[in-house]
């Protein structure tokens, strides 16, 4: 019993190494995670993935409301028809772009860390690697500006969208009954410039309005535009957030190539330090 109980105590030392051994590798790569960089790649990932998705339906309910109650002809929606087919083609490209944006982001981040994290030992940065941070700021800064204007964009709709859900409310409240008549309360798309004013009918009144208010199509084109512009605005926080991040880390780079400039110097100083004093005490031998 005693010498297997030697042998487990000698056994336990090699593996409470081995348990610190691994701990210390899981908080050294902890240590390593851009998580900055992580948290702005998921929210740019959400926002794009609701404004793409949101909007590429609340557009096809759009088309549906107006060819059902605003525009029975097909020639006279024909060419909103042919916009809202190229927005949504446009949308397919901004998912596929900002997908790899995103990641390649995120793999700069990890770069950047890296770099930081390695700064007084043998890894150094190139001139490329730090042109490429520069470019990578300016792209997000023009990102972020397009950003902008397409949050403000995703706006318009919502706006459309909640003139008429407020001319709804008006029709369907008891003060609207009494006092005026129902039929008198419209909505004129036309006056958006949506569809041409020689389009028929190109508004509803009254009861025809009361029955698009109650579709489905109408609230979910509607809650969708919001969301959308939520996710737009996400999108523009995350392209901030990006842009805040490379901005740091171009500079934690620009400092780190001076400090090895530096480091340089400094050895190359002192060893020509150490050959003098060398040279030095070699004379002062041989005179001896």
């Amino acid at each position: 019993m005693k010498p297997a109980m030697e042998t487990a105590a000698e056994e336990n030392p090699e593996q409470s190494q081995e348990k610190k051994g691994c701990f210390e590798c899981c908080i050294k790569c902890l240590g390593g995670v851009p998580y900055a960089s992580l948290v702005a790649t998921i929210l740019c990932f959400s926002g794009v993935a609701l404004f793409c998705g949101c909007g590429h339906v609340a557009l096809t309910g759009t088309v549906s409301i107006l060819e059902n109650h605003f525009s029975k002809t097909v020639s006279d929606h024909a060419l909103l028809t042919e916009v809202v087919q190229l927005m949504q083609y446009i949308i397919y490209g901004i998912a596929s772009f900002f997908f790899l944006y995103g990641i390649i982001l995120l793999a700069e981040g990890f770069y950047t860390t890296s770099a930081v994290k390695e700064l007084h030992s043998e890894f150094k940065t190139t001139a490329c690697g730090r042109c490429i941070s520069g470019m990578f700021v300016f792209l997000t800064y023009v990102l972020g500006v397009a950003w902008l204007g397409v949050f403000g964009f995703s706006a318009v709709p919502v706006f459309l969208f909640y003139n008429m859900w407020s001319t709804c409310q008006v029709l369907n409240s008891p003060m609207a009954n009494m006092t005026s008549s129902i039929e008198s309360i419209c909505v004129d798309v036309r006056q958006y410039g949506i569809i041409p004013w020689n389009a028929a009918p190109g508004k509803a009144c009254g009861a025809v309005l009361g029955e698009i208010c109650n579709t489905s199509e109408f609230y979910l084109s509607y809650h969708l535009y919001i969301v959308a512009c939520a996710g737009a605005g996400a999108t523009v926080i995350a392209l901030i957030h990006f842009l805040m991040i490379l901005s740091a880390n171009w500079a934690y780079l620009k400092d780190a190539s001076h400090m090895h400039v530096y480091q340089d110097i400094k050895m190359k100083e002192e060893q020509e330090l150490q050959d003098i004093q060398s040279r030095s005490k070699e004379q002062l031998s041989s005179y001896t």
